[in-house]
């Protein structure tokens, strides 16, 4: 399950690299070529709204590899594009229908023993997050030697792998919510009413990946620039040091399952403060920065991976929809980030990262130990 998540997020990051390729072919503007990432983007979050909850409702293993094998059929479209208008159309049915790991998760948790949940998870997340880091260096490189089209074609021939893998290896789930597709989404609400930990998890995600979002839209700029004057090709390679941090999930997920998850969250953040002190001090010198991806990284699973095993704990007949509530907060916050330090970057440069990140950092934290009491 871990690797299928790796595999199939990765569908969704392979053309960043790739858009420049892209506009040399189509004689667009790079801005132009840009679009087929946002397009991608928007793709997920359509796919997270409308089909992860499907999942309570219909049977898990089946729709999971319907979603695949439309995936493959995508990604094989994007590849035969013949202008960028095709080309942003796939991209949105490639993030529609890679949302399966969103779908995974749900049926790792319901198949997991209570005792044991929080490693479950936290090991399916380190395969998809070492998935989402480690996809832009491949693309980087298979673009570079053999073109941006066989990206998409080599990443339809793993997705067809992982069809026949998934079809021989994952169990079936017996579905729960037997109302309408209507009374499912609706109920989506009133699990943000009735649920008040489910709405204190969702918000704490949200500023930490706003955080995220923010940190690795502007760091680009500042590794870029001077000193440092990196290419492209070496700022992806600061891919890896966040894939080392994301190897740590499954160690904060035996916190988890071992002590209250809420400690685990605790200590992800002090992580963020740290990452974040580290950038502002040492932001000229490569060592303190990588150490920070790494800081950072850490904390961030540690609060994902804690608050999604709380989360699951709630009502297990709902598990997908709460996983899309949670999973849809977690996306818009990462989108806000993006936004806030593209602008924080053009008025105060790196110092005004380091402030606003702090500040997502600290927004979390209040929500944090407001509730403490509660729990």
């Amino acid at each position: 399950m871990a690797m299928c998540t790796g595999l199939i997020v990765a569908n969704i990051y392979y053309s960043q690299p790739l858009l420049v390729l892209m506009s040399e072919e189509f004689r667009v503007s790079e801005s132009n070529a840009g679009q087929v990432t946002f397009f991608t983007q928007i793709g997920y979050a359509l796919g997270l709204l409308f089909c992860v909850p499907l999942g309570d409702k219909l049977e898990r293993k089946g729709q999971i590899i319907v979603m695949t094998l439309t995936a493959v059929l995508a990604l094989i479209a994007a590849g035969f594009s013949v202008n960028i208008t095709m080309l942003k159309v796939t991209g949105l049915l490639i993030g529609f229908t890679s949302v399966v790991p969103q779908l995974i998760l749900p049926l790792a948790a319901n198949l997991s023993d209570p005792a044991s949940r929080g490693k479950v998870i936290g090991t399916i997340m380190s395969g998809l997050l070492v998935g989402i880091l480690l996809s832009r260096t491949l693309s980087g490189i298979i673009g570079h030697h053999f073109g941006w089209r066989a990206m998409f074609w080599i990443a339809a021939g793993i997705s067809g792998l992982l069809v026949v893998i998934m079809l021989f290896s994952f169990p079936k789930s017996k579905p729960h919510f037997a109302g309408t597709y209507g009374d499912l989404m609706k109920s989506l609400l009133t699990l943000i009413r009735e649920q008040p930990m489910l709405r204190e998890a969702s918000a704490i995600n949200a500023c930490c990946f706003a955080m995220f979002g923010l940190f690795w839209t502007t760091v680009v700029f500042l590794l870029s620039g001077q000193p440092f004057n990196y290419t492209s090709e070496q700022i992806g390679l600061m891919g890896l040091a966040a894939a080392a941090g994301a190897l740590g999930a499954p160690l904060v997920g035996r916190i988890a399952d071992k002590k209250n998850p809420r400690i685990a969250i605790g200590y992800g953040i002090i992580f963020l403060f740290a990452g974040y002190f580290l950038f502002y001090v040492f932001q000229t010198n490569i060592i303190g920065i990588v150490v920070g991806i790494i800081a950072i990284d850490l904390g961030l699973q540690g609060i994902h991976v804690s608050n999604q095993t709380r989360i699951y704990t709630l009502l297990p007949e709902a598990r997908n929809r709460l996983n899309t509530v949670f999973m849809t907060a977690s996306f818009i916050g990462t989108s806000i980030g993006s936004g806030i330090g593209l602008w924080v970057w053009s008025v105060a440069q790196w110092n005004g990262v380091c402030i606003a990140g702090t500040s997502l950092i600290t927004v979390a934290l209040i929500i944090y130990l407001s509730t403490y009491r509660k729990k």
